[in-house]
């Protein structure tokens, strides 16, 4: 078993990714608006259903692409991408935390917590 002081270890390096990854997102998605305002979006507007909207970027080829573009969108994008992200990071932490502990019922369920948020990403993407 870990003992009080290594559990403690573990919860501060899980507060630090979980701030890291939203400060990190954060600057990510200020630069993009930064780009947007001095450049503009970078994506034609497109006509749907009798809307005109801006096409963003969707996928992670076009969103990378975009990103060497200096499209401001595709810059923003990877922001709200790197902000999803953080928490899935936890998930993998935990379960490395629980498997450190001998805690093989917490180490199945947080398992079974990140295929879901997997298999959910998955299903987004293909969408």
């Amino acid at each position: 078993m870990q003992s009080h002081e290594e559990t403690r270890k573990v919860e501060l390096i899980i507060g630090q990714i979980l701030r890291i990854g939203v400060i990190t997102s954060a600057i990510v998605i200020l630069i993009g608006m930064g780009l947007y305002f001095m450049n503009g979006a970078g994506y034609p507007t497109v006509v749907r259903n009798g809307h005109s909207m801006i096409d963003f970027p969707q996928r992670f080829s076009t969103i990378f692409a975009g990103i060497a573009e200096g499209k401001s969108y595709a810059v923003i994008m990877l922001g709200v991408f790197l902000l999803i992200l953080t928490p899935v990071l936890r998930v993998v932490v935990s379960i490395y935390a629980f498997y450190k502990e001998h805690d093989t019922l917490y180490v199945v369920i947080t398992s079974i917590v990140l295929v879901i948020l997997m298999f959910a990403m998955f299903l987004g993407y293909r969408s």
